[in-house]
């Protein structure tokens, strides 16, 4: 009786995962299975392009030859760029190619680290901290801002295909939370870059969103003009000048 009965919730809990969106299954920390579709199936053609084969070569050389595998996170990340954001699996299979692996060792490390995104992503792939400092100061509110601006839910894509926003946990920018990055694939792995945005509020990431939506580049790092970088608003108060260097370092007196 009880095994038919966990027999049966196994299969409705199969059924409700298997009927849930696209985008609920992006993050690597969701259920680790992939689903062929029309656009990421292992049928499906890809390759390096001829620049980026170039650059597998450089990554290749940082490597003992016989250690071709140490190489998969960097590899995976070029193809993620060149691919706009996202990992088929059919680029993961490129990547066991190169390394000479079998794909499930490089499935393995697609699936675990969040960075790698499995399903299709903005242009301008937005990425909240939601880690507690961030959280204490209003990253909340600020995705809600984000989400509410675009239009989209977590993980989906608006409908220009330009943005989309997702939660990162520590970004190690504690002392200037709140703070999220966006990751720019709209000039492919050439034009590539990956800024932090600090000291943000829900004002000014919807700023930043139509600036990006223009074209705009802005400074990345803190928003907050008071600030310089970490330092706090209005300037230092304490270590105001060099310090002294420790007798032991002072070979005059030693």
């Amino acid at each position: 009786m009880l095994a038919r009965f966990a027999s049966r919730r196994f299969l409705e809990i199969r059924q409700a995962f298997r009927q849930s969106s696209q985008a609920s299954r992006s993050l690597s920390t969701a259920l680790n299975y992939h689903l062929d579709t029309p656009d990421n199936n292992p049928d499906l053609p890809w390759e390096f392009s001829e620049a980026n084969k170039q650059k597998v070569k450089e990554i290749l050389s940082h490597y003992p030859s016989n250690y071709k595998q140490s190489a998969v996170i960097p590899l995976l990340d070029l193809a993620q760029q060149q691919h706009g954001g996202w990992l088929p699996v059919s680029a993961m299979n490129a990547v066991a190619k190169v390394i000479e692996v079998a794909p499930i060792r490089v499935y393995e490390v697609a699936t675990f680290y969040s960075m790698f995104n499995r399903s299709k992503v903005g242009k301008y792939h937005l990425l909240v901290c939601g880690t507690t400092p961030c959280m204490i100061r209003g990253s909340r509110e600020i995705e809600e801002a984000l989400l509410n601006h675009l239009g989209v839910k977590r993980n989906e894509v608006t409908s220009d295909g330009l943005f989309s926003v997702g939660e990162m946990e520590c970004m190690g920018c504690c002392v200037n939370a709140p703070m999220m990055t966006v990751a720019d694939y709209s000039n492919g792995s050439e034009g590539y870059t990956y800024n932090y945005y600090e000291d943000i509020t829900p004002k000014r990431v919807i700023e930043i969103v139509e600036m990006l939506r223009r074209g705009e580049k802005l400074p990345p790092g803190t928003q907050n003009p008071k600030r310089i970088k970490s330092g706090p608003e209005g300037g230092n108060t304490t270590l105001l000048t060099d310090p002294k260097p420790p007798p032991c370092r002072d070979l005059d007196a030693c």
